[in-house]
């Protein structure tokens, strides 16, 4: 396994983190014994950061990977997860709702302390200003009382989490579907703020959460049409061509040595296989290049999220 530097916080992590998403049901249902195999083959292959998040199965992920994790597992591991998003449409950064979330996450999870919290999908708030203030304070506050070690933010618009940066005082942050096949925005629009900082930065979403796989997107997916067809007439060339999107995808993100770790919402152990091939192997350059022309006419395209207006 190859392992990185997060930002300033000194730890070191894999070039693979293990995603909770799946395991909070949110691909289709997983039982425990199927996440229990996934996740201590992954701690077994060197795998050493988990990301979670309440949200996720509303606690169902936190909840299960609290049981998996018991009996030795949780100290062979670094937790990120993540508070404020309770369900799909509701939130609350307010320094008591956040409190009250992180507390249910440490029952749940069966610790004492996170090694990462970060407030969840922060474009949803109404109040900028206020996450950017008390949202960053009680966030400090959470640290110093040793609940958790390392602070960040999450969302998907980069301008958003770009100010989130650069007005808080965080450790790291989580960026989704925008390092991709399809977007590569994060190394440009991200990455340097992030690096002049310190911030740790983690790629989630290496798949664009299903948009660059054989299945395609679930239907909640909220990127335009044009972008999910874009995304199949590539899967279809990868098809024709014998080798499959999802790999080279995740080749292409793996192989970026200037992102830290990217996020693999996996639950189940042979999906874990794929995802370790891939990091074994670098993308052929011409299929690459091939796919990647097939998808330059939905290249860098994304779509509203939250309260964010760019």
């Amino acid at each position: 396994m190859q392992y990185r530097e997060l930002g300033r916080t000194g730890l070191k992590v894999s070039v693979i983190s293990q995603g909770g998403a799946a395991i909070g049901q949110q691909y289709g249902p997983v039982s425990v014994p199927e996440v229990a195999d996934c996740v201590h083959a992954a701690i077994d292959a060197g795998i050493n950061l988990i990301d979670t998040s309440a949200f996720y199965g509303e606690g169902k992920s936190e909840e299960i990977l609290g049981e998996v994790l018991k009996g030795g597992w949780r100290e062979k591991t670094y937790i990120c997860t993540k508070a404020g998003r309770l369900t799909r449409d509701k939130f609350d950064f307010t320094p008591a709702g956040m409190r009250t979330c992180l507390e249910g996450s440490l029952k749940r999870l069966g610790t004492d302390c996170v090694d990462i919290l970060l407030a969840h999908d922060i474009e949803y708030a109404d109040d900028y200003e206020f996450v950017f203030t008390e949202t960053a304070r009680v966030l400090q506050d959470f640290k110093r009382e040793g609940k958790c070690r390392f602070i960040g933010m999450s969302c998907y618009p980069l301008g958003l989490l770009k100010l989130a940066i650069e007005r808080c005082d965080l450790d790291a942050v989580v960026s989704y579907c925008h390092f991709s096949l399809q977007n590569t925005q994060l190394l440009t629009d991200l990455l340097p703020v992030a690096e002049r900082r310190g911030v740790g930065l983690m790629n989630a979403s290496p798949l664009s959460m299903g948009l660059l796989t054989n299945q395609g997107p679930q239907p909640w997916h909220p990127a335009p049409q044009v972008v999910k067809d874009g995304c199949r007439a590539a899967a279809d060339f990868c098809r024709l061509h014998g080798a499959d999107i999802s790999t080279l995808g995740m080749q292409f993100c793996y192989a970026e040595t200037r992102i830290p770790t990217t996020i693999t919402g996996t639950a189940k152990k042979d999906e874990l296989a794929v995802n370790l091939r891939a990091l074994a192997t670098l993308p052929d350059p011409k299929l690459l290049a091939e796919v990647q022309s097939v998808i330059a006419p939905v290249k860098d395209i994304t779509w509203p999220s939250g309260n964010w207006k760019s």
